[in-house]
């Protein structure tokens, strides 16, 4: 790819409206460039107590204040988790004990709808087109621009929009990935993920919240990791009276041949998992999760680290760029580290250095990108009593203090110190 003479402000074209998505877009704009967002979806996600939580470090944080220019919008819609702490739970018994805790974990918690919400009002007008599904792309013949074929999904009307750089956006299922890399398989990760948020507003003093206090003492600034045979549990609340829970559940891979990484089960599904949380969880746990309205189920896969992020004037970001498995909350704390670097490559070298600046985000990203998936593959096996490489499995009923430790996430590469954003 040649160097490009300056004609105008550049532009970016973004595939997918998610958080890696706007992530890109605000810092796009503030490295200069002007933006369109490619979004599939019709309308704007709400903030239904259905959906998935999600925890933001502090670099990420950071981030975001910046880019939405009221820190307090944050503050709102977020809680501290002060604590991280795994403990394990006997099935057949129903009580609980203490694997390992630290006081210093420094996340807060927020529920995806309301984070994705402050963002995407914090865009100018205009730049996400809604109700575009991405078609295709191709590289001019000179190089210099890319063009995208997109369909209007109202009229089925297709057009056509040019760009200086195409930014992959698109998930872990990305097309445009794909395209570069059709070899690369996903992986399955050998569990499942059953998720749901409770709305408890009005219910505060219902003997479910009384019951899940008394159990989870330190819910409200807790990360709460809860360890059963093959299986574990993430508890956290959020604010607005919600409590998100994850189980995972080690299982078969299922037959949707990875179309989707979201499956919606069925009324008697649902009731098999109720009643499989009674033999699993304490019972004010189990309560909790069958109380929750429309859980839904998340078929976990990730990827082994790509050779690359950049092809030409092509880059992959968030999901695309390294689908990962959610056991070590990275994901969405990856796509805004990622949007960041890529915006201070892209202000630092111009677009007439386009190639330095993707060969320079690629360079501080890459190696950030693929010790956190990998540690977060470790992270989910050894939660799950999977085997790891020398063929043991974590036992909570057998592992010394210091293996317990393996269990903390501050062990995550990178998320003490923060990872570099420039060289």
């Amino acid at each position: 790819m040649e160097s490009k003479k300056m004609t105008g402000p550049p532009k970016a074209v973004v595939v997918g409206g998610s958080i890696a998505g706007l992530s890109c877009a605000h810092a796009l704009i503030a490295a200069g460039w002007q933006v369109t967002v490619i979004e599939k979806s019709g309308t704007a996600p709400s903030g239904s107590p259905t959906g998935a939580g999600l925890a933001l470090d502090p670099q990420s944080m950071k981030i975001v204040d910046r880019w939405i220019s009221n820190p307090d919008l944050l503050r709102d819609i977020t809680l501290p988790l002060s604590i991280d702490l795994n403990q394990a739970t006997d099935s057949a018994k129903k009580i609980s004990w203490r694997l390992a805790r630290d006081e210093s974990c420094n996340l807060r918690a927020a529920h995806w709808a309301d984070l994705h919400s402050i963002m995407y009002k914090a865009l100018p007008p205009g730049i996400v087109l809604r109700g575009h599904q991405f078609l295709s792309f191709h590289i001019s013949n000179d190089d210099n621009s890319v063009v995208t074929k997109s369909r209007i999904v109202q009229t089925n009307e297709i057009v056509e929009i040019v760009g200086d750089l195409l930014v992959a956006a698109d998930g872990c299922l990305s097309t445009i990935r794909q395209h570069f890399l059709p070899d690369l398989k996903l992986r399955y990760s050998g569990h499942i993920a059953w998720r749901g948020v409770l709305d408890f507003s009005g219910e505060e003093n219902s003997d479910t919240m009384v019951g899940i206090r008394r159990a989870y003492p330190e819910l409200g600034h807790c990360l709460y990791f809860d360890l059963a045979d093959r299986a574990h549990c993430v508890l956290f609340e959020l604010p607005n009276r919600r409590l998100n829970w994850v189980w995972f559940h080690n299982w078969p891979e299922p037959e949707n041949k990875r179309k989707s990484m979201t499956l919606k089960p069925s009324n008697d599904m649902t009731q098999k998992m109720f009643e499989e949380a009674e033999k699993v969880w304490v019972p004010e746990l189990a309560k909790v999760m069958k109380e929750t309205q429309q859980p839904f189920i998340n078929v976990i896969y990730d990827a082994d680290p790509l050779p690359k992020l950049f092809w030409d004037n092509v880059v992959l970001v968030g999901d695309a760029a390294h689908p990962v498995v959610p056991n070590g909350a990275r994901s969405t704390n990856m796509s805004i580290q990622d949007a960041e670097t890529l915006g201070l490559c892209l202000k630092k070298w111009g677009l007439e250095n386009l190639a330095t600046a993707l060969q320079e985000f690629q360079t501080i990203r890459h190696p950030v990108i693929t010790k956190q998936v990998l540690h977060s593959r470790l992270m989910g096996r050894l939660r799950q009593g999977l085997p790891l490489e020398d063929n043991t499995a974590f036992d909570p009923k057998a592992a010394s203090a210091d293996e317990c430790k393996w269990l903390q996430y501050r062990n995550m590469p990178y998320v003490e110190h923060g990872a570099p954003t420039s060289i």
